[in-house]
């Protein structure tokens, strides 16, 4: 198993102390196999009144921040549904495809932009249901160190 750096790309106004505390606990669980970081992109960084513009200005954020040899991974809710062993394999793939580097992208209020859209390898939810950004970045958080444990045969999955 090879393991690549990980990283979290989210679309946010800040904010949720709580919330980030909890992400952060995680995400250091996850630094004990493989590098992870996060990355903010601020939501509506234009002040755009229609939300097809709003997304689209987010977008050609997150476009920065993505190389060319990222596995990219956009979270949305009409994505294809993943349980913790098909996010355990999918953690796997990036690692055995040769990327650089996995980049996981929540997207902003309205969604993700047509760039990001089309740059991306896959799209996953987390949930059935909608989550806010913040409930969604912590889920995504344990979903990564879940996976790590299932990868490893570790107990904390059972």
């Amino acid at each position: 198993m090879r393991y690549v750096p990980l990283r979290v790309v989210t679309v946010r106004k800040g904010g949720g102390d709580e919330v980030d505390a909890a992400v952060d606990a995680y995400a250091e669980r996850c630094r004990r196999y493989a590098p992870f970081d996060e990355k903010y992109v601020k939501s509506n960084p234009k002040n755009a009144r229609e939300p097809e513009r709003q997304r689209e200005h987010e977008g050609e954020r997150v476009m920065k921040i993505i190389r060319p040899r990222d596995y990219v991974v956009v979270l949305d809710e009409r994505g294809r549904e993943a349980s913790s062993e098909d996010f355990a394999d999918l953690v796997a793939k990036i690692g055995e495809g040769g990327h650089e580097r996995g980049v996981f992208v929540l997207g902003g209020p309205f969604g993700h932009g047509s760039e990001v859209v089309k740059r991306a390898n896959e799209s996953v939810r987390l949930s059935k249901m909608v989550l806010n950004h913040r409930v969604a970045r912590l889920v995504l958080a344990e979903a990564m160190y879940r996976a790590h444990t299932i990868l490893r045969g570790e107990p904390y999955h059972h």
